[in-house]
């Protein structure tokens, strides 16, 4: 299975300073350092924290995959054409979101899919860009994607994370059902949003998926065990100046 890490959040954290630090894409090559098969971030419309230097940047520099998570707004559809990221996933975006709610609705209100989803899948496609759908991980949702002729659909995990304990094993088999029925159809199976060290393992061991993206629980967990590092590094610091000024 392949894991990508999402680095969203790095950018969050220099965006409340409005700084240079940290830098979303020296967290992505420690990612690749550390095992990752691929970097994932989200251009958000309002640009609330991933820049379009960091996409720009994110793909002179990864070694590995840029999957980059995009609503249908025109700007960022021509910035993806134009950087050419080896995968775009398209999501749903609400400006009054804290973090993406659910997957797409793949049909306009007459029932057809969505024009404009539709015109950007194609666009994608057409420079050579593998298209993945955040969808929640329902039949009527699969079979949309399927008629739309992407290559990949990324199951949304939401459900499943804030499930009570006795709920979530039930949300593991609709993932599952969801996940053979996907693969039936020809499409890559991926799933993200919501996992974390305690409640990854069920997900991890679907067999027909092939791709996880995981994010903000992974920057947590790396701002507590990497912050040891940094302070003693800041301490040395500290310390060697004090040593070194003249009196």
């Amino acid at each position: 299975m392949r894991l990508y890490i999402n680095i969203d959040h790095v950018a969050t954290v220099r965006q409340a300073r409005m700084t240079e630090e940290p830098d979303p894409v020296a967290a992505a090559l420690a990612s690749e350092r550390a095992g990752a098969d691929g970097i994932t971030v989200h251009l958000r419309e309002d640009r609330r924290h991933i820049q379009d230097d960091d996409v720009r940047r994110l793909r002179e520099q990864i070694t590995t995959v840029l999957n980059l998570e995009l609503a249908t707004s025109s700007d960022i559809v021509t910035l993806a054409r134009e950087l050419k990221p080896d995968q775009a996933t398209f999501v749903p975006e609400n400006r009054r979101e804290i973090t993406t709610e659910g997957g797409l609705n793949l049909s306009s209100h007459d029932g057809q899919p969505d024009p404009r989803l539709r015109e950007a899948v194609g666009d994608l496609q057409a420079v050579g860009i593998r298209i993945s759908l955040f969808i929640d991980p329902e039949p009527a949702a699969i079979d949309a994607a399927r008629a739309l002729n992407v290559e990949a659909i990324e199951f949304h995990t939401g459900e499943y994370a804030n499930a009570p304990h006795a709920a979530a094993r039930k949300q593991i088999e609709r993932l599952e059902r969801a996940a053979d029925h996907g693969k039936r159809l020809g499409l890559a199976i991926h799933a993200g949003h919501g996992l974390t060290y305690n409640n990854v393992t069920p997900v991890a061991a679907i067999r027909e998926l092939e791709e996880l993206n995981i994010g903000h629980s992974v920057v947590s967990r790396s701002i507590l065990t990497g912050m040891e590092t940094a302070v003693r590094e800041m301490r040395e610091l500290v310390d060697k100046a004090r040593l070194t000024k003249p009196m």
